[in-house]
């Protein structure tokens, strides 16, 4: 199960990489219940086997893209983020005091927060792409305007998933130009 898991967390993160046409320096939120991927209700069913494959799947995807990763925490610690202190620095995001736990914050977030280098929680940031395995509300931090990205896949595990892309706003009316984004 586990295994399959993880196959499915490497092509989605391929697939939105390719579909959110990511470049190198931007910044992905994942967004993960690890209950809903092995079947049980949001929060109801942690599972740190399940949050590793993942990790095992997406993580490598994603550094060799040259994309960053923000894994969101669960409404216990408000939906803060676990990112890297050079990438709160360098964002100006503001740091948050806690440690994300299974029951308080989710597996997921556990989970990268042991392999970061010098993780730190932020309250906010804006993500230029999502990926929300299993309903857990990404969209709080997205840029404006959120996009869907289809993928080929529509669950990992027995969860389902749903992706974004964000794009500049467009202004101006009618008689103005856009870049296609």
């Amino acid at each position: 199960m586990f295994e399959e898991i993880k196959k499915q967390a490497e092509q989605a993160a391929l697939e939105l990489i390719k579909g959110a046409k990511l470049q190198p320096g931007q910044l992905v939120e994942i967004g993960c219940s690890s209950s809903e991927m092995v079947g049980e209700r949001i929060g109801k069913g942690s599972s740190m086997q399940a949050a590793q494959a993942v990790y095992e799947g997406m993580a490598p995807v994603f550094k060799s893209a040259g994309v960053h990763i923000a894994a969101q925490c669960c409404e216990h610690l408000n939906r803060a983020l676990v990112v890297e202190n050079a990438l709160a620095e360098q964002f100006g995001y503001e740091i948050v005091n806690a440690i994300p736990q299974p029951d308080a914050g989710g597996s997921f977030p556990v989970t990268v927060y042991k392999h970061m280098t010098n993780p730190v929680l932020v309250e906010d940031i804006l993500a230029d792409a999502g990926i929300d395995i299993g309903g857990t509300l990404i969209g709080m931090h997205l840029k404006k305007v959120a996009v869907p990205v289809r993928l080929n896949l529509s669950k990992i595990g027995q969860a389902n998933i749903l992706c974004a892309r964000t794009r500049p706003k467009y202004i101006g009316g009618a008689r103005a130009k856009y870049l296609e984004k």
